[in-house]
This record gives C-alpha cells, structure tokens and sequence, in this order.
C-alpha cells in the first residue's frame, strides 16, 4: 500500500498522471482518487 500512496501524492502534486502509473496498483490509486473526489463534492 505504500507504493499506492506514493504514487497518489505524486498524481495530486502534479508529477504522475493515472496513466503513468503501472496496472497493478493503477486500480488502488484510482480508488483513492475517486474518494477523495467524492468527499469534496
């Protein structure tokens, strides 16, 4: 799970995008994305 987190902070820091990250956390970074999305709204 660490590995996801990383790759979430450097989504939302502007340095990775969704599709850089490789497919085998890509669901879990996604899930965290979509989350926090919903919380906002």
């Amino acid at each position: 799970m660490v590995i996801v987190n990383i790759y979430y902070k450097l989504i939302k820091a502007g340095a990775k995008t969704i599709e850089q990250v490789p497919e085998i956390h890509k669901a879990e970074v996604q899930e965290l994305l979509d989350n926090e999305s919903a919380t906002q709204n």
